[in-house]
């Protein structure tokens, strides 16, 4: 039988009759699997895919609140872990595993520390996910034997938070800031007006919890979401 390590955690998945789950994976073949596992192991109304986070995000807005949502990390319209905080905002307290063939020990940590209620290797067999699901399923956190909770970098963990609490165009203002655009340049490569970007900038600093654009990029190096999470070409 599988091993794993749990940990306390504040939800388990609740039922009634318009209890439901949500796979956001952009791989057909994996949510097929995923939705009959899911089947197998709890009595949901119904399960539902999405191949993005903003088609997720209208599945959430259309229904009530799932009550389980299994997430891969890895999506064609996200960066770093933006999609998992996304999601935990829309559902919450419902819990939510995150599936992902990075599996790191900062990845886990990263992803516990944000939110998740348990995280579980893509290319993990069939009775791991069963396991994490029934784990999770009593109001457990689901991590990998293979995790080491003191070996986690606390810098970087809280580098990752306060990134990943960044908006979308936020993150990419970010970025540039980084390339060293002033924010004039900025305007001009977003198509919109330097006010606009003076705001946003306003806004990333106040996040990132920093006074000065070096400041913000040293946030933004100490995260290092690309050397963490791979490019979609060499994970799928």
């Amino acid at each position: 039988m599988d091993m794993s390590t749990t940990m306390q955690a504040e939800h388990a998945i609740s039922f009634g009759k318009e209890a439901w789950a949500l796979v956001i994976d952009d791989h057909p073949m994996f949510c097929d699997a995923l939705e009959l596992t899911l089947g197998s192991i709890c009595e949901f109304s119904k399960i539902r895919s999405a191949n993005s986070i903003a088609q997720a995000a209208e599945l959430i807005d259309q229904n009530a609140k799932p009550s389980l949502v299994v997430l891969d990390l890895n999506l064609p319209d996200v960066k770093g872990f933006d999609g998992l905080t996304r999601i935990l905002a829309l559902i919450a307290p419902a819990p939510l595993v995150v599936v992902s063939s990075v599996s790191e020990n900062q990845i886990v940590a990263s992803v516990l520390k944000l939110g998740a209620s348990g995280f579980v290797a893509k290319h993990s067999p069939r009775s791991t996910f069963r396991t994490a699901i029934e784990t999770i399923r009593n109001g457990n956190t689901y991590v990998p034997e293979s995790f080491v909770a003191s070996d986690v970098n606390e810098a970087k963990s809280d580098a990752f938070h306060a990134v990943s609490s960044l908006t979308a165009q936020q993150a990419r203002i970010l970025d540039l800031i980084s390339e060293g655009l002033l924010n004039k340049q900025i305007a001009h490569e977003l198509s919109i007006a330097e006010a606009t970007v003076k705001a946003h900038v306003t806004a990333i600093m106040r996040k990132l919890g920093v006074n000065n654009r070096t400041q913000a990029v040293l946030v933004a190096n100490e995260a290092k979401f690309e050397t963490i999470l791979p490019n979609r070409t060499q994970t799928h």
